[in-house]
């Protein structure tokens, strides 16, 4: 498929995990795509194997000054932005007996604040081109978990900017919609330590999944690329459950 020949999409996160496998099927499917994430050798190791239609910005989405300059970057390079994908973001445990404000703030910083910054900056240029935005949610933005309180916030949060965003955006012609995937392969865990077991952890999807398998980034992926397709032109608003069911279970 070519569904995004010339299109030109810039996904926060995209060094790793799900915001690579994004940028993997947008890459087959003929766009153009500029990753931003902090990590410099990740980046560049993404690049080099997306090939050609890839380039990157070093960027942190905390900082706004990081995301105009991303902006601006991807802009110079390819003088327009269709797609803005939100995919960064950080997984943190604790619950409200023992999470500390820092450890809050760490997770909500770039799942929420580093969103809304990068979504300001990008906006302009998706009105130019009646583009749209995509946001990386999760089950635990709808389902409460334990001991994962500040991130069930945060992806609270992003379900609910989702929305209203698409609101604030449909005048001009900018869709937002999000995904809210289950547990999926990637770094987010093992990266903090969140799950010190993996292993047993994504074992342990094929019970808490009723489909009986963890995600991969691909699952994710497919669907990303059909809310920022042509296809789903008259879908806002959307934030859709890629969990193999999870939703409907609360398991963890």
């Amino acid at each position: 498929m070519t569904r995004f020949k010339d299109k030109i999409i810039l996904i926060s996160g995209g060094a790793t995990g799900i915001g690579l496998g994004v940028a993997q099927r947008f890459v087959e499917e003929g766009a153009k795509v500029v990753l931003m994430a902090r990590r410099t050798d990740k980046l560049k190791d993404a690049v080099k194997a997306l090939g050609k239609n890839a380039a990157h910005v070093v960027g942190d989405v905390c900082k706004p000054a990081d995301c105009a300059r991303t902006v601006a970057e991807t802009v110079r390079l390819h003088g327009r932005i269709d797609v803005l994908v939100n995919a960064a973001g950080v997984i943190g445990s604790g619950g409200v007996q023992n999470v500390t404000a820092a450890e809050f703030d760490r997770v909500m910083q770039p799942n929420v604040y580093g969103l809304l910054y990068l979504s300001q900056a990008t906006t302009p240029e998706l009105v130019k081109t009646s583009g749209n935005i995509v946001n990386l949610s999760s089950v635990t933005g709808t389902r409460p978990y334990a001991n994962l309180i500040a991130y069930c916030a945060s992806k609270a949060a992003v379900t609910m900017m989702t929305q209203c965003m698409a609101l604030d955006l449909a005048p001009q012609g900018v869709r937002v919609n999000a995904v809210e995937p289950g547990v999926v392969r990637s770094e987010l865990h093992r990266v903090t330590n969140a799950v010190p077991d993996y292993a047993a952890f994504l074992e342990r999807s094929k019970t808490t999944h009723p489909l009986g398998r963890h995600g991969e980034p691909a699952d994710v992926a497919g669907a990303i690329a059909f809310l920022a397709s042509s296809d789903a032109s008259w879908i806002t608003g959307e934030c859709m459950k890629v969990d193999g069911g999870r939703f409907m279970t609360s398991l963890r």
